[in-house]
């Protein structure tokens, strides 16, 4: 591809002049500046556009709406402020809650930006700030310091101008990686003049997320040098063991790859925002037919009986029954308003509000040793917790403690580690660690007594068969490894007795129980992905030659000289260690004589100047090399998982919640995880792409395997077809279905599926032909064609793990999930590299741990631990969906049933929008008289307690599938509330259409305060009724709730009140009259018994069938934990690993190149 990102260095004015068009005719600077803003808001934005958010919400617009309405008198039943004070409040609320939330991402990105850097000005480098770097300008660097921006290594203190980096915020990786800069800028650029006159021009790919490719040119001096991922140093880096680098900006700020692979962001809202906004509409719909059904009879009405009654011609004489009902029709839309509290929403946040503060106060959640409790930083999410189905996480940090430990070994036939863990002081061993935790003292001893050959061998391997870097710190020695399990098998071996010292390109020094020894190194045989093992061919100074190899058990077994006893009891540990998801090693040797060496050395040195094919040549050698070993043992290290990770995982699992892990670690890292968390077993079938391509009949590309998967689910191809199209479709979809399998995938793979433009050039296969009709879409549709297959293939697996994947690709995977699956998703880790995925994700929770606070200052949810999320999700998200679903029913029905009277009144009131009940009770009906025990069953409703709720995990998945409140609760709870209004409004009509004589109290006052009394009543015994969990609290909120409705009527309905404002308080003594009359107390009691009665039966009868459910989920449970299940399969393609190997982690090469050329070798490290 062309390359159009020039860069000169030193040289502003160059780039300044370059601009692009971003909107229409608008442009800006096409090199962006290294400051970076992730808040959403300034001060002149904030008021526009999070009234722009808000009223996104339909119930927002729905309240301006009536409050136009309200403005004007002619139509207006209710005063306009009435409406318009409460929706203030909430719009405030919420804006106040979002200014505070984009308040600590402003302080967070001025922290950031304000970073110290030296920047190269004139002749000499000047402190300034991140935020003062722009492309072209070279950075000086300095240890453990930040890389501020994407820059072009341009030399080091280091030998060859290497560099130490690690990238934990960027791929999760705490093993230190190396970048090296070009042999030119190494030699000429060597002092600060000597940068000031670099006017070298890069040339290069533009701004992209592509993590780790990188591709360009450096011209300088009339030469041109090729550039790839090796030579940059990325933004979000931090510099490790390197004293002073120098570095040229290419991409600054949002240019940085790891900013492109920051989304947006964006407002979350859950499934029940989203359904409340449908309702709204429903409602809105509904509420307008009834008012223009309502309108049209008023002015029928009015056309039949005016004539007939002179009053109400009067009335009628300026207006004509059309125009009367036009009039009615915005009366009744006013009056009717109601139906859609305000006061639900202002709860609704309140309920919010203090559920996360339940999160914050549980101590179950808090972590003592780094004193963090669970933090809810977002209070708009609660019930979403109660409706994940796929959770995406993060795995280093996340699900691990990024500590590698050597936990056993077996040496000749011996297990060592095995009964009992204990602390030894470490006398002997000037540099070991002083104290060793340890499971076997007698490994200690028989080292100390140095009799065992085979064991002197085994260690002697440890300290010599390995690429680590060594670097002394006062009388410390301090190792850099390329892997994890690499430094932990060196710390091993220097703890018992066998001390790597130091290496040059030819030798290496070990201390062994003491005493120095220098091996000279004859030859390293790098370790790879398919060769998956290392040796390192060295000579003792007495002159013997020695092969020392470690590697996967697969490789090293197979290429024993014999199989004794001693191998037979090792394969056997092997298995006991892999049992205990150990990560596994074994190590080897032979002795290799003079003219075998010299033989072999001279092929080698041949083969190592071969142009072509010199990879494969020295892979032979290397083969020939490495046969007729003898065995010494077996390491096992553990890759330590945070505490209750696996238990947490089982959890979840019976909760119907799948988890996939999204890492940037290696596929051999991520299995050996899996296995240890219990997301993967040993009977599951692991799918993989290697694996499929691997078998002759198989398919050999992303795209056939997805064929194949199509084939054998939607039974695309037909008849025996299915037969022939891989191993996916050898078996029924029914069979499939019930299957337990693990998708395994790379980063490159998804790409490859991924891309629609290169799946459109696979359209070779079945899949694509009896597709054709597709294609005609064109490549969008086909695009999505493939997602979807992808989804369907990765969400019927029980597993799925991607390594490999860049930040980006996190986020998309989540993103397709939700597109595809309309899935509730949730997103967890701790790094820089988690941001993009917590942040498309329907929730995300950030962990605080060794890797910064970035994930947390993005997510929703901060934990201290994984294993806090079962009870974050089990129990609290569990609560909070059944509080905010019955708070929602009952707040439906509540205002169903007290304001639906308003409906019936008008078919008795000659169809006009004259209101039934008295002004102050439709204001204080859903703020003070029915509010409160609905915001108590929101606040404390609990189903069962907590350790129950993580006892039957099972119950989760009630709220995955809405049971709670959905169209069909809805329209039940509306029905219910009409009912109850009808009971409510008729049975006091019936009573009181016939009740007359010198104390009959038959008057409309009378008749409002009954209906108004029977319809409260109703609806607080219904609420009495279904509260399973009762507080003091609970019993105050109903208590208060009568007590208001009491002191209020007779408050606005006293005769001082009427005296003082007869046009507001026009229910003199209503109140008074009616609840001290026998008869309408008796009539208020038929109402609230016939509108009790049919609650309880439906009650009764779900109580039944419901205590019969829990017991078979009960005995399901208990079935399942007795009856292990037994699964037979005619053929698996390729099932778990039994054994896991350690070493087969790298899917790169070791530093065995850069050892032998002597690049990374300090010029003091050699020790005598």
């Amino acid at each position: 591809p062309a390359f159009t990102w020039e860069v000169r260095a030193n040289d502003r004015n160059y780039h300044m002049q370059f601009k692009k068009k971003f909107a229409f005719c608008l442009t800006k600077k096409k090199y962006a500046g290294n400051a970076i803003k992730t808040a959403k808001y300034n001060v002149f934005t904030f008021l526009p556009l999070n009234l722009y958010e808000q009223f996104h919400r339909m119930a927002n617009v729905y309240f301006v709406f009536v409050i136009l309405l309200q403005t004007f008198p002619e139509i207006s039943t209710l005063p306009w402020y009435t409406l318009l004070f409460p929706l203030s409040c909430l719009l405030t609320i919420r804006g106040l809650r979002d200014l505070i939330d984009d308040i600590g991402r402003h302080q967070s990105d001025r922290n950031i930006n304000s970073r110290p850097c030296e920047i190269l000005s004139g002749k000499s480098f000047r402190w300034q700030k991140w935020r003062d770097i722009c492309v072209g300008d070279i950075v000086r660097l300095r240890k453990d310091s930040f890389v501020p921006a994407d820059m072009l290594l341009l030399c080091s203190s280091e030998p060859s101008s290497l560099c130490y980096v690690e990238t934990a915020d960027i791929d999760g990786e705490t093993n230190l990686k190396f970048r090296q800069a070009l042999l030119v800028t190494h030699q000429e650029l060597v002092s600060e003049e000597s940068m000031a006159a670099f006017d070298g021009e890069v040339t290069c790919e533009e701004p992209n997320s592509r993590m780790h490719s990188f591709t360009g040119t450096l011209e300088w001096r009339g030469e041109t040098h090729s550039l790839d991922s090796e030579r940059i140093l990325l933004r979000g880096c931090k510099l490790r063991n390197t004293d002073v680098c120098y570095g040229l900006v290419i991409y600054a700020g949002f240019d940085s790859k790891i900013m492109r692979n920051c989304g947006k962001i964006k407002r979350k809202k859950t499934k029940l925002d989203r359904m409340m906004d449908r309702l709204v509409i429903i409602i809105f719909l509904v509420l307008l037919v009834t008012s223009l059904c309502l309108a049209v009879a008023s002015g029928f009405w009015a056309r039949m009986f005016q004539e007939k009654h002179s009053y109400l011609s009067a009335l009628y004489k300026h207006t004509t029954p059309a125009q009367q009902a036009f009039f009615n029709f915005w009366g009744f839309t006013i009056l009717l308003s109601i139906i859609i509290p305000m006061s639900m929403y202002i709860t609704f946040e309140f309920i919010y509000l203090v559920n996360s503060f339940f999160i914050n106060w549980d101590l179950e959640m808090y972590y003592a040793v780094k004193d963090m409790p669970a933090k809810a930083r977002s209070t708009s999410l609660n019930d979403q917790l109660g409706q994940i189905e796929y959770i995406f996480s993060d795995k280093t940090g996340t699900l691990t403690q990024n500590v590698m430990s050597f936990k056993k070994c077996c040496v000749n036939g011996t297990i060592y580690g095995n009964f009992w863990w204990m602390q030894v002081w470490l006398t002997w061993s000037h540099h070991g660690e002083k104290k060793l935790d340890f499971c076997d003292a007698t490994l200690l001893e028989a080292a100390r007594r140095d009799s065992d050959p085979v064991l002197r061998e085994f260690l002697r391997l440890l300290a010599l068969c390995h690429t680590v870097m060594v670097e002394e710190k006062g009388d410390q020695l301090v190792y850099q490894a390329a892997s994890p399990d690499e430094e932990a098998l060196v710390l091993a071996a220097r703890n018992l007795g066998y001390v790597f010292l130091a290496r040059t390109q030819d030798t290496i020094t070990i201390s062994e129980l003491g005493m120095k020894r220098t091996y000279k190194v004859l030859a390293m045989l790098d370790f790879n992905s398919d060769r998956k093992r290392m040796s390192v061919l060295v000579q003792d100074p007495q002159g013997t030659i020695r092969l020392y190899t470690k590697g996967a058990d697969t490789v090293i077994l197979e290429r024993l000289q014999r199989r004794g006893p001693n191998e037979t009891f090792t394969e056997m540990a092997l298995d006991r260690f892999a049992e205990e998801t150990l990560r596994t090693l074994c190590l080897a040797s032979k002795e290799v004589s003079e003219a075998e060496y010299s033989v072999w050395s001279r092929r080698h040195r041949e083969a190592s100047v071969l142009l072509q094919d010199r990879a494969r040549e020295l892979d032979k050698l290397y083969e020939e090399m490495e046969q007729n070993l003898q065995l010494l043992g077996a390491t096992a290290i553990e890759d330590k998982l945070q505490d209750g990770v696996p238990e947490t995982i089982q959890l979840l699992k019976l909760g119907n919640i799948k988890v996939w892990v999204l890492t940037g670690d290696k596929q051999e890292t991520a299995m050996n995880i899996g296995y240890a968390c219990k997301l993967l077993t040993d009977d599951m079938e692991i799918l993989e792409e290697k694996e499929i391509s691997s078998a002759p009949t198989t398919p050999s590309s992303p795209s056939e395997i997805l064929e194949a998967y199509w084939v054998s689910n939607n039974n695309l191809s037909g008849g025996g077809e299915a037969l022939c199209s891989g191993h996916l479709s050898q078996q029924s979809p029914e069979a499939s279905r019930h299957k337990k399998r693990a998708l395994i995938i790379t980063g490159d793979f998804l790409d490859k599926i991924l891309h629609t433009g290169e799946v459109v050039k696979e359209k070779k296969g079945r899949l694509w032909r009896r597709l054709a009709h597709f294609r005609a879409t064109g490549w969008q549709e086909q695009g999505s064609l493939v997602e979807k297959a992808f989804v369907d293939l990765a969400t019927s697996c029980q597993a799925v793990i991607c390594c490999r994947v860049t930040p980006k690709q996190k986020a998309l995977i989540v993103q397709l999930v939700k597109k595809h699956k309309k899935a509730i998703t949730l997103a967890i880790g701790d790094g820089a590299n988690d941001v993009n995925m917590i942040k498309t994700a329907d929730i995300g929770v950030g962990i605080s741990g060794l890797e910064g606070m970035q994930a947390v200052q993005c997510s929703d949810y901060a934990l201290a631990q994984f294993s806090y999320l079962q009870r974050l999700l089990l129990v609290h998200g569990r609560w909070a969906y059944l509080r905010i679903c019955k708070f929602l029913r009952y707040f439906f029905y509540k205002t169903f049933a007290g304001l639906m009277a308003q409906v019936w009144f008008t078919f008795h009131s000659g169809f006009t929008a004259q209101p039934l009940y008295e002004g102050w009770f439709l204001g204080l009906y859903n703020i003070f008289y029915t509010t409160y025990p609905v915001l108590s069953m929101g606040l404390l409703e609990q189903d069962m307690s907590a350790k129950k709720s993580l006892e039957f995990p099972e119950l989760y998945v009630i709220g995955q599938q809405d049971e709670l409140f959905n169209y069909r609760v809805f329209s039940i709870t509306v029905l219910h509330g009409v009912s109850t209004s009808l009971a409510s409004f008729y049975i006091a009509l019936w009573a009181f259409e016939d009740h007359v004589g010198s104390r009959a109290v038959g008057d409309y006052e009378t008749f409002a305060v009954t209906v108004a009394t029977s319809a409260l009543l109703s609806v607080l015994m219904e609420i009495i009724l279904d509260t399973k969990f009762w507080t003091v609290l609970s019993f105050l909120m109903v208590t208060a709730s009568l007590l208001l409705f009491c002191l209020f009527s007779f408050l606005t309905q006293s005769i001082g009140a009427f005296r003082i404002a007869p046009a507001v308080f026009h229910f003199p003594n209503a109140s008074r009259n009616a609840l001290t009359d026998p008869y309408v107390l008796l009539v208020v009691l038929l109402s609230l018994v016939v509108n009790t009665i049919p609650s309880l039966t439906v009650r009764l009868y779900r109580t039944i069938v419901g205590k019969t459910t829990i017991q078979q989920k009960i005995c399901w449970k208990a079935r399942r934990e007795l009856e292990p299940s037994v699964e037979l399969r005619a053929h698996v393609p390729r099932g778990s690993f039994h054994r896991r190997s350690s070493y087969a982690f790298s899917h790169q090469e070791g530093y065995a190149g850069l050892i032998t050329r002597g690049d990374s070798l300090r010029a003091g490290a050699t020790r005598s």
